[in-house]
């Protein structure tokens, strides 16, 4: 019995070395022999592009959001941006509208159906080829934007995400792990760029090629996931964008930081499941299983700080992914490649 436990113990501590040492390794060995990034597009180039926004009771936020994304350095005439108001109850909606003077437009769905049902819903108004989507607590620096979007000069690029940064909403300490954790993934993230690509997106910034994004997505998923497997199914790659800066405010409980982890994780898995039949369809895509795991072992690392429900629900998380993987597929949306209906939209008009 007790060298059973030995053993078990030794894997387990084998696994943590080669999810947080081992794997970074064989990345920086591998990138060693890759060659360099593309060269940047010039300004005569840049895209038309179109930047939802979904948002749900962001009152406090919103203007400041929408300021940030006013200010990015970008052609005025080749920009849009939509919110995607997920059946707000407070002033959002009555803000966003104070910018359609400066081409903002609003989308007011009539009842509330998450982050990917608000995403669904805005395809039929995309223009853009290429789409961006960040959240209203995201605060991509004014030079960011262009970074990302030159990425595609590269047509072996799908799928380009921003460099996050997390930062307190104060001059305090609380969940510096968080900004720990950050710091070391996007260094991985950036590593994987060097040798093929990333598993997933940033979802409080990144941008996707028009093709790729305007198709009805389960609501139970991710999209911001899902936009890597997809750009992989049609053998084009996710890249991490060094110089694409977003910063997060993090929040600042341990607690709530953890249950937003399990619901990340969640739907992580939904996402998995939607594609389980990728690695075998597409050769070498059984990256994405082996660069997930330092993912998910951070988050469950920082989570023992957390105690109660939320410590025991990511034990379920974890214990029936298996069983999610293996049989509970989500059920799929008719119409691929359809784009949603909205409900009522405000256009804006050029500033």
């Amino acid at each position: 019995m007790i060298s059973a436990c030995v053993w078990s113990l030794g894997v387990a501590v084998a696994f943590g070395m080669y999810t947080y040492l081992g794997y970074p390794m064989l990345l920086g060995l591998v990138g060693l022999f890759r060659r360099g990034r593309p060269p940047v597009a010039s300004a005569g180039d840049w895209p038309a592009i179109s930047i939802v926004l979904p948002v749900y009771n962001e009152e406090a936020v919103i203007r400041e959001t929408l300021e940030n994304l006013l200010r990015l350095d970008y052609p005025a005439d080749r920009r849009q941006i939509l919110v995607v108001s997920d059946a707000s109850t407070d002033r959002t909606d009555a803000i966003v509208r104070e910018y359609a003077g400066h081409g903002v437009e609003l989308l007011r769905l009539p009842s509330r159906g998450g982050k990917t049902a608000a995403e669904n819903a805005a395809l039929s108004l995309l223009r853009g080829d290429i789409i961006v989507t960040t959240d209203a607590s995201a605060r991509p620096t004014p030079g960011a934007l262009k970074p990302l979007i030159a990425s595609f000069a590269d047509p072996a690029v799908g799928v380009a995400s921003g460099h996050y940064v997390s930062v307190a909403l104060m001059d305090g300490h609380a969940n510096q792990a968080e900004s720990w954790y950050v710091g070391y993934d996007m260094w991985v993230r950036r590593l994987e760029t060097r040798v093929a690509g990333i598993p997933g997106a940033a979802g409080c910034f990144h941008a996707v090629r028009a093709p790729l994004h305007l198709r009805v997505l389960p609501e139970e998923i991710s999209r911001d996931f899902a936009a890597a497997l997809l750009a992989r199914e049609q053998g084009l790659r996710a890249v991490s964008v060094e110089t694409a800066i977003c910063s997060v405010p993090r929040v600042p409980s341990l607690r709530g930081e953890y249950r937003r982890k399990v619901r990340t994780i969640v739907r992580g898995w939904h996402t998995l499941a939607f594609k389980r039949s990728l690695p075998r369809r597409v050769a070498g895509a059984r990256r994405i299983g082996v660069s997930c795991p330092h993912r998910l072992v951070g988050t469950l690392v920082r989570g023992t700080y957390g105690r109660g429900r939320s410590v025991r629900r990511a034990r379920l998380v974890v214990a029936g992914a298996p069983a999610l993987a293996e049989g509970h597929r989500p059920a799929r949306l008719s119409g691929r490649g359809q784009r949603g209906c909205p409900a009522r939209v405000d256009p804006g008009r050029p500033g």
